[in-house]
């Protein structure tokens, strides 16, 4: 087992170096192709030379695929909190104006179907017998 151990501590080296290569941004002395080909190639000598001149001296901030906010950076229980849509009075005054319009139309609907029946029924010739 022991004579397996310098052969995975190369693997892992080789492994960890070549995905903070990729994963760097614009790495220190040479483009990123070149240090990837150095890892590769001279396996010990190749990562410990990533970390030591390659890698970029202090790792930027993470970049996330959203924007920042007024809540970035804040814990959940204190980030501030808008009010729900039932609790706003726009909102409400918005919905109730809606239904009033809703309730219009379909009254005026029904006086349009009433009157049509109405036509109808006076023009239809009645049955003399």
């Amino acid at each position: 087992m022991i004579r397996y151990l310098p052969f995975l501590i190369e693997i892992a080296l080789l492994v960890y170096c070549l995905i903070d290569c990729i994963q760097t941004d614009v790495p220190r002395n040479l483009s990123k192709t070149t240090w990837v080909f150095v890892i590769i190639l001279v396996p010990i000598a190749g990562g410990v030379a990533w970390l030591v001149a390659g890698r970029p001296e202090h790792r930027p901030r993470r970049n996330v695929p959203w924007p920042s906010t007024q809540t970035a950076g804040f814990p959940e229980y204190e980030r501030p909190r808008r009010s729900s849509p039932d609790d706003d009075p726009e909102f409400l005054a918005g919905m109730r104006s809606s239904d009033d319009k809703h309730e219009k139309m379909l009254k005026d609907w029904e006086a349009q179907l009433r009157d049509r029946e109405q036509k109808l029924q006076s023009d239809e010739p009645r049955d003399p017998a």
